[in-house]
């Protein structure tokens, strides 16, 4: 699946053209939901690990953009990254509420993907120092690593998501980075 980065002009006039129609009339949202809930389910998914609270989650979501819908300002940025922030809002919420510890979901392969950015070997010993201190990290960092290292988002995604510069998003990642090597070393 392509994202939002990676949309053709058409594909994007497309989207602008239905955002503008359901800010007019909310019966015309039905696209834009089944253009979006699935990769939105994945995301929220990642974070809560299971399917009914993500399911939940989900729905919040896409009930927060629809009554909100006329708020949001085709080209200031993706869609798709306004709906993320309503996700990451959603999953606060959620542990907020609920009182559950954050979990983190993690495959080889993404550790994998995090070793490259982060300079690391992945040797047997250094796997669980890694997942260590990834868990101890606060909420807005362990965003960060999930966001660029665990669904590969680029750095220009993650600051139209956390609503920051693209070089803010960056230099975030790194610092966050560095703050691991030195836990694990």
């Amino acid at each position: 699946m392509r994202s939002q980065y990676h949309k053709s002009m058409l594909e994007i006039d497309v989207e602008r053209n239905l955002i503008l129609k359901a800010q007019v009339d909310i019966d015309n949202f039905e696209p834009l939901y089944n253009q979006n809930f699935e990769r939105i389910f994945r995301f929220v998914y990642h974070r809560v690990e299971s399917k009914e609270e993500s399911a939940d989650i989900s729905s919040q979501v896409f009930l927060k953009a629809m009554l909100h819908i006329k708020n949001y300002k085709p080209g200031s940025i993706p869609f798709s990254a306004w709906l993320f922030r309503i996700a990451i809002n959603e999953i606060s919420n959620h542990y907020l509420r609920t009182k559950k510890s954050r979990s983190v979901d993690l495959e080889l392969s993404q550790l994998n993907e995090f070793k490259e950015g982060a300079d690391e070997e992945l040797k047997e010993d250094r796997i669980n120092n890694i997942l260590d201190a990834i868990k101890k990290l606060p909420e807005k960092e362990l965003l960060l690593i999930e966001l660029r290292f665990f669904e590969g988002r680029s750095f220009k995604e993650i600051s139209d998501i956390l609503n920051i510069t693209e070089n803010n998003a960056k230099v975030k990642v790194y610092r966050v980075l560095d703050k691991i090597k030195l836990q694990i070393h």
